[in-house]
């Protein structure tokens, strides 16, 4: 037999450059039959791009400029934007209208006459409120949610009450940060001086005389633009326009049932005139200051998106604010984020402070940016309380509503606010702001709370939800990934429940892991990159297709189920992540196809398997089956292909 002929490799693999492949299925001396199959093709391209207009409503990012602290007392609906993104409180209560709101200009020296002036908020010492309750169902909810919560609240929340009242919001959010807190705050050298609870705390006014968010770049050579970019996002910021305007009261002013903490008695305003509840200030700036940290540090965004609305559940409990204050108050943070993230002026300065934000914390910390992710997570509850992620996500929905039902249409269409896509910029660096903005039209609330179903769609933006990438695929959602540039473009995971009828295509060389309980049907198809699932349902009802260069990775807790078809190209490779116990294998209930490519299968979560087993990996009935290359970790391997799927026979290595 002439040389050449030792070379032709065996069993023989025969690929044929048509539709149709003609394998000889073999392996651990097994006698199969030839078989024959045509390759199925890639799940259907549903034809369109899903989207989300622009709402055709003056946008805030185009108009925050009208919301002025010094114009305060002449705010209307039709002259500050402030004012307009609540403007759903007004289905609730009517406030007493100022003349100006009537069209009697300002006087020439600014100063409207003291009647005018002495009824824009508060409850007068008659005991008449400054407006007319439009829902009281709504509204005496409101009140009795801060009555339940004041009477009921223990000693740590009262605890954490005081500090979020006093201390500045920029330095009480940080904590959000988990372990990265320390070296947060000794970069921007923040600094606080309320360190404790003082003991006469019930009958003196403390005030924080820190610096709040900390020292920015004039002093502050390696952190100072991180600091500069929290103070930009306090331009055209105040709340002072909406209280103003909307002239309803604090919580312990409308029932004496509400105890507010003794410690912050002495904070209560003696005028109450000029003393608004709606919109808490403190919960606006501390969103504020969260989601701008989120932005910065987006590998803590859910943390500390989460540890703004905490915040202003402390409002609450502290009795100084009811949940349409805070929720109001969470409203126009994100709208004013937003809009000085979206302001091109701001341009520069945010991308150098998100890069002195990755180098400082990595060199503080000793991490790269490889492992700076894992490190922003390396807590545990007893150090981070954001450390665990149901809780988080949990509390996170609850404090979005406050309990309240629902008031109208439940089936209103989503609303994404102009500019709101930045918010999400740094979290998906892979995806277009028009794709962003789909992430957070797939994700928000749905219609009908008080308050939150504003023109332009704040009120039912879901920013936790959001974080965790699309809540449905409508049409087709091309993922392209780049691991080279590191971060998230390199490797993230979805956990969203994604369903709708579209097709999810992974481009590029990054990773992309589903960890929901997915039900899209219309296919997944792999043309760059590892798709990885990390749920039994990742891949949802249709089918999978992993073409050349492609990459799928099943690292489960149980069986993955592929409903549909699977199929898999020369030159992709499957990864099963086997760990004993069914967790790692892969069942199809559609045509099982594979011409080709790699299968590699790891042990994991300490199954030791030995030398001498076979271990069923993939379930599942197709007619031509057959990997190009089979490797074990740790074991030389055999696959053994029969009529319901495939094992691997193990041999020392």
């Amino acid at each position: 037999m002439p040389a050449s002929r030792h070379r032709i490799p065996l069993p023989l693999y025969l690929a044929v450059l048509t539709s149709i492949v003609a394998l000889t299925a073999c392996g651990g001396g097994n006698s199969d039959p030839a078989t024959t199959a045509a390759i199925p093709a890639p799940p259907t391209d549903p034809g369109f791009v899903d989207n989300a207009p622009i709402p055709d409503v003056p946008a805030f990012v185009d108009n925050i400029a009208t919301n002025q602290r010094g114009d305060a007392r002449y705010a209307t609906l039709a002259t500050n934007a402030g004012v307009r993104v609540v403007a759903r409180f007004l289905d609730l209560w009517q406030p007493l209208t100022l003349l100006v709101d009537a069209g009697v200009s300002a006087p020439a020296n600014g100063t409207f006459p003291a009647v005018v002036q002495s009824t824009w908020t508060g409850v007068p010492t008659d005991g008449t409120p400054n407006g007319t309750i439009l829902n009281s169902t709504v509204l005496n909810a409101n009140i009795q949610y801060v009555v339940t919560a004041t009477t009921q609240r223990t000693q740590a929340q009262a605890d954490a009450a005081y500090y979020d009242d006093r201390r500045g919001k920029g330095y009480s959010v940080t904590d959000g940060m988990g372990p990265l807190t320390a070296a947060w705050r000794s970069a921007a050298q923040q600094t606080t001086s309320i360190t404790s609870i003082p003991a006469d705390a019930t009958t003196t006014l403390y005030n924080d005389a820190g610096n709040n968010v900390g020292v920015g770049s004039t002093s502050n050579a390696t952190f100072g633009k991180v600091v500069d970019l929290l103070n930009t996002m306090g331009n055209n910021a105040s709340t002072e326009p909406a209280k103003r305007f909307y002239k309803y009261a604090r919580p312990f002013r409308w029932s004496t049932s509400v105890v507010v903490d003794p410690t912050l008695v002495p904070a209560i305003s003696t005028t109450p005139s000029t003393d608004g509840g709606f919109i808490s200030g403190h919960e606006a700036e501390a969103m504020r200051d969260a989601m701008t940290m989120a932005w910065l540090v987006p590998e803590r965004y859910q943390e500390m998106a989460s540890r703004g609305l905490e915040l202003g559940e402390n409002r609450i409990l502290a009795g100084m604010h009811s949940p349409l204050d805070v929720i109001g108050g969470r409203m126009f943070a994100l709208a004013a984020t937003a809009a000085n993230l979206y302001d091109p002026a701001n341009a520069t300065l945010k991308s150098a402070a998100y890069a002195q934000a990755h180098s400082a914390l990595e060199q503080a910390t000793g991490t790269s940016a490889t492992t700076f992710p894992a490190f922003a997570h390396s807590a545990t509850t007893a150090t981070d309380r954001f450390a665990d992620y149901a809780t988080n996500k949990s509390e996170f929905a609850r404090r979005m509503m406050f309990g309240f039902s629902q008031i109208e249409s439940t089936e209103a269409p989503p609303v994404v606010p102009k500019g709101a896509e930045v918010l999400l910029e740094t979290r998906f660096p892979y995806l277009s702001a028009a794709q962003r903005r789909v992430v957070l039209k797939t994700t928000e609330i749905v219609s009908g709370y008080p308050v939150m179903d504003d023109a332009e769609g704040w009120g039912r933006l879901n920013m936790f939800g959001a974080a965790d990438g699309y809540g449905a695929f409508n049409g087709n959602v091309i993922v392209a990934m780049d691991a080279t540039q590191g971060g998230f473009n390199a490797a993230d995971t979805w956990r969203n429940d994604i369903a709708g009828s579209g097709k999810l295509t992974l481009q590029g060389s990054g990773t992309l892991a589903l960890a929901g309980n997915n039900s899209y049907t219309g296919g997944s198809q792999v043309s760059g990159g590892v798709l990885a699932a990390a749920s039994i349902t990742a891949f949802g009802n249709g089918d999978v297709y992993v073409g050349s260069g492609g990459s799928v990775t099943v690292a489960t807790s149980a069986p993955l189920t592929v409903a549909g078809k699977y199929t898999q190209l020369d030159s992709a490779t499957l990864e099963l992540d086997i760990d004993g116990n069914g967790g790692g294998r892969l069942r199809v209930g559609g045509q099982l196809t594979v011409v080709g490519g790699t299968l590699h299968v790891k042990f994991v979560n300490g199954y030791t398997p030995k030398a001498g087993d076979t271990i069923d990996v993939i379930d599942g009935s197709g007619a031509s089956v057959k990997f190009a290359t089979v490797t074990v970790d740790g074991f030389k391997a055999a696959p053994v292909y029969s009529s319901t799927g495939v094992a691997v026979k193990l041999s020392a290595s």
